[in-house]
């Protein structure tokens, strides 16, 4: 079966919500069976990217926060949302992470992108690995925003998830993403 044997044809959408950071919409969809499926609800928000940021003293740069959803403080790395400003996702990771720790840095590589979930969000999340890091400014945090950053050895990043202290899944996959590209970890069968 092609892949274009298994997308769906969108037959109409409504706004249930609008917001800066978040939109929910109700699609009527058909399969190409002919098969109605309605309604399908799907979360719209913007494009994010976050890294596994590297000083020059190969420290890697991590965020303590605030997570009001859980209710919890959170160790997480560098990221946020892609502006309209950011002409591409180097861009905006770049932005975010001198707004976040005050660091910018000699070079940036793109790891790839996942998915939080695509049954129900439209968004992905591009991740990058960031090298060469060097404090230039002050932290230049949204109005809603109290970051305390961490500076750790890999060993001590590596510790804190093998100890399951990082709960955001997409921070985790994208530090496994790039602890495999730099080489610290070997993915084993």
């Amino acid at each position: 079966m092609e892949d274009n044997d298994l997308k769906w044809k969108t037959l109409s959408s409504e706004y249930l919500f609008k917001d800066q950071w978040l939109t929910a919409r109700k699609d009527r969809c058909e399969r190409k069976d002919g098969k109605i499926i309605d309604p399908y609800y799907v979360m719209e928000y913007p494009e994010w990217v976050t890294a596994v940021a590297i000083t020059e003293e190969n420290k890697v740069l991590l965020v303590k926060q605030y997570r009001h959803a859980l209710g919890e403080v959170s160790i997480e790395i560098p990221g946020g949302c892609v502006d309209d400003t950011d002409d591409n996702f180097e861009d905006a990771i770049r932005r975010e992470l001198l707004e976040e720790t005050g660091f910018a840095f000699a070079s940036v590589h793109s790891l790839g992108r996942i998915s939080a979930n695509p049954s129900t969000n439209s968004n992905l999340m591009h991740m990058f690995v960031a090298i060469g890091g060097k404090k230039i400014q002050e932290q230049d945090l949204d109005p809603n925003e109290e970051i305390e950053i961490l500076e750790l050895t890999f060993d001590e990043l590596i510790q804190l998830v093998e100890e399951k202290r990082i709960i955001q899944a997409m921070h985790v996959t994208t530090i496994m993403y790039a602890l495999m590209y730099l080489d610290k970890i070997e993915f084993k069968r």
